[in-house]
């Protein structure tokens, strides 16, 4: 199924930041360290954490795309992100209850915040996971139109990301007032629908493919 570019971009917002909002090592210590450093902690942590990202996006296209293009790989790659989102999205919706912007973290000492939001993301396994699954998945999509896909579909993941840590950073420096537990379960259970719809549309592709090249 062929996608315009905006499309791809919205895809990739929405899937981006459907990650984001659920608290992770990166988000506990963005909100502790934004009480000591101020608003532009979210920000930075974010930029090492997209400069990651954008090196292992290169590393895929450059040394393994010619293997993701193949039938099978899609097939199964497309399969396996189902599940995995299927399971994110039903986990999203188990824990809406007990989902609370207070959280507690470790005290980490690294002053350099663009270095320690890289560092979270690189020792995260479900980054990874996600990476290997979900991630590759969408690339896959965005090669259809080329360097132009690919790069529309890191930016609309890049500014996710990049949005939703600079409003907590926002939030957390204004006070309780700006984003308070209620709006963040509501923005937690419409990415938790969003998920479990991705994850329909993924199944849908794999199979698709799967009876095309049976034939």
């Amino acid at each position: 199924m062929d996608f315009l570019l905006p499309t791809i971009f919205f895809l990739s917002f929405l899937t981006a930041l459907s990650g984001a909002v659920m608290p992770g090592p990166l988000f506990s210590v963005a909100v502790t360290e934004t009480l000591h450093r101020g608003i532009r902690t979210g920000p930075l942590m974010i930029i090492g954490h997209t400069m990651l990202e954008l090196g292992l996006v290169i590393c895929l296209l450059v040394g393994l795309a010619p293997v993701l293009t193949r039938p099978e790989i899609f097939i199964t790659i497309s399969l396996i992100g189902s599940v995995i989102l299927l399971w994110f999205g039903i986990t999203m919706f188990r824990d809406l209850p007990k989902l609370t912007l207070v959280v507690e973290a470790e005290n980490y000492r690294n002053k350099n915040l663009v270095l320690t939001g890289a560092l979270l993301s690189l020792f995260n396994p479900f980054w990874l996971l996600w990476w290997s699954t979900i991630g590759l998945g969408y690339l896959l999509q965005a090669l259809h139109y080329g360097l132009a896909g690919v790069t529309v579909f890191f930016i609309g993941h890049a500014l996710a990301d990049l949005g939703w840590y600079a409003f907590i950073s926002y939030g957390i420096c204004r006070g309780r007032h700006v984003l308070k537990n209620s709006h963040y379960k509501v923005v937690v259970g419409c990415c938790a629908a969003f998920l479990l719809a991705t994850s329909g549309w993924f199944f849908y592709n794999g199979i698709h493919k799967y009876l095309y090249i049976s034939k």
